[in-house]
């Protein structure tokens, strides 16, 4: 259950995650939770101190979004500033100023707090407002001990050309040596080095065990084929006779006088073929592949022959084969593909050789930024390294956090630590997740999945919409509302058969309207 959120009184310590849908005041909420650091504001629910805008992180993913968070801070605090000085009134929408002037009676308590407004707003030049890039290329120089980084290499901002020359020199080493079936069994995975080096493309961004590259390409290939050869030959075990019991019950039931089945559902010239292909598979399963259509699968499931029973035919029992057929089908899928074994070889070579030939040309790049510091808070010196970027930003508001990748997520909850909700400390998520569009550059729902099950009990939702007329946003709750109540996944697809809850409900919101039709 989410809290409607009041920038008013909202706790500025822990971790907490905001849903603030597309129109609902994200950018106006993230400033008035500025304003309140910096004052110290809000008794039981205030930051342990007041801060300064250097020590406030606020993340973004571009930018132009730093730069327009930046200024749209700025502008808060330099409004707030004449107010509290008393040459400016707050509007009369502004609830928020105008309560914040009421926490703070005229005299000396209203004059440090202007003091402290005014400090800020004149410090905005040096406010921590970063993407995630140029904050991880910051941590990495400004505690170039603890993280071990070196301070002589350069940004290349464009890898293309090393990473072109990494796949290149893995398809001589790796590819080259390779003839017959070998050969013919890698050229089924990468036609040529421009399939490989389109496949690397996603691959090289993702995180890779280096053990996965151990040994050559030919030891991969052989490894694999041999695990799946015995996977198979154990799962075929014992399937030629069952499956040829399976089709005698089916003859004698459809041969049976008076029988309840309807033909054009269950016809012997159908579920012949397929079970003699079953039959067939296990007999030689490293030489023959079992494929089953769907409408195959569905049929020879218990609740598919169900179904080809006749209107008012008696109760039947069907036998538990046709379940463990099913069981059967559902472990095959299962099985890891031989694709899957040599594109990880693929990566974890190619990133080992970018690796090498960065170091030799002194350069990195901006994915190197975030594993960088990642292995660094693992390392020896992590928990020195915590220390002193917690000591430096004990505030982090992580705006459009539905667009986090797992390693981008996993370092701020390395460092303020998610599911601690430490009161000394405060990790504000704010985002949308029906705005998660951005999977091809690294983007995961899944690591705001996480980080919500991380902030249970501290959910808050921005539940007025100040951009919509009021019949858009009708249609939209109704609409989405009646996705969520159905029966089944939800409005999103996310809730699991026999799942407690919704990780990823539908949350209606207000409508403030516009004067537009």
């Amino acid at each position: 259950m989410s809290h409607v959120l009041n920038a008013h009184d909202f706790p500025l310590w822990g971790s907490r995650l905001i849903e603030a849908s597309a129109g609902t005041g994200k950018t106006w909420t993230i400033a008035a939770l500025y304003l309140r650091l910096v004052l110290g504001h809000g008794g039981e629910n205030a930051h342990p101190r007041a801060l300064v805008p250097s020590e406030i992180l606020v993340m973004t993913f571009t930018r132009a979004a730093t730069r327009e968070l930046s200024d749209r801070i700025r502008a808060r605090l330099t409004e707030a500033v004449q107010c509290f000085r008393g040459e400016a009134e707050p509007a009369a929408h502004d609830t928020l100023l105008q309560g914040l002037l009421a926490d703070y009676p005229e005299g000396t308590e209203r004059s440090t707090a202007a003091w402290r407004l005014a400090m800020a707003a004149e410090a905005m030049d040096d406010a921590a407002v970063f993407t995630i890039d140029a904050w991880c290329q910051r941590m990495l120089r400004e505690h170039a001990f603890d993280s071990g980084n070196l301070f002589d290499e350069e940004l290349a901002a464009d890898e293309e050309q090393l990473r072109r020359e990494a796949v290149q020199d893995y398809w001589r080493q790796q590819c080259y040596p390779l003839g017959g079936e070998l050969l013919e069994t890698v050229l089924g995975v990468w036609s040529g080095l421009d399939a490989l080096a389109q496949d690397m493309r996603g691959l090289l961004d993702q995180a890779v065990e280096p053990s996965a590259g151990e040994g050559s390409l030919a030891d991969a290939v052989q490894a694999a084929q041999a695990e799946r050869a015995t996977a198979l030959t154990a799962l075929a075990q014992g399937w030629g006779a069952q499956a040829l019991a399976l089709r005698e019950w089916l003859d004698a039931q459809v041969a049976a006088p008076g029988a309840h089945w309807d033909g054009r559902k269950l016809a012997p010239r159908h579920y012949t073929g397929w079970l003699q292909s079953v039959i067939d598979w296990a007999a030689a399963p490293q030489e023959i592949e079992l494929t089953l259509t769907d409408s195959a699968r569905h049929r020879l499931s218990p609740e598919g022959l169900l179904e080809a029973r006749k209107k008012g035919a008696p109760a039947l029992e069907v036998p538990p084969g046709f379940e463990a057929l099913q069981q059967l089908l559902a472990d095959m899928a299962r099985l890891p593909q031989l694709s899957t074994r040599l594109r990880l070889h693929a990566a974890a070579r190619v990133l080992q050789r970018l690796a090498q030939l960065k170091r030799q040309q002194g350069t990195f790049g901006f994915a190197d930024l975030l594993q960088r510091l990642d292995r660094a808070l693992a390392g020896d010196n992590g928990a020195a390294l915590r220390a002193r970027i917690q000591a430096q930003y004990p505030v982090a508001l992580i705006d459009e956090f539905q667009d986090t990748s797992p390693l981008q997520y996993g370092l701020f909850d390395r460092i303020y630590r998610t599911q601690e909700n430490d009161p000394a400390t405060a990790l504000l998520l704010i985002g949308d997740p029906k705005q998660s569009i951005y999977g091809f550059r690294g983007a995961d729902i899944y690591s705001y999945l996480q980080a919500r099950d991380a902030t249970a009990g501290r959910h808050y939702v921005l539940d007025k919409n100040y951009r919509s007329t009021q019949a858009l946003v009708d249609a939209v709750n109704h609409w989405f509302g009646q996705a969520e109540a159905r029966d089944g996944a939800g409005a999103f697809m996310f809730r699991q058969q026999g799942q407690a809850g919704n990780p990823l409900p539908f949350v209606a919101v207000q409508a403030q309207g516009r004067k537009e039709v």
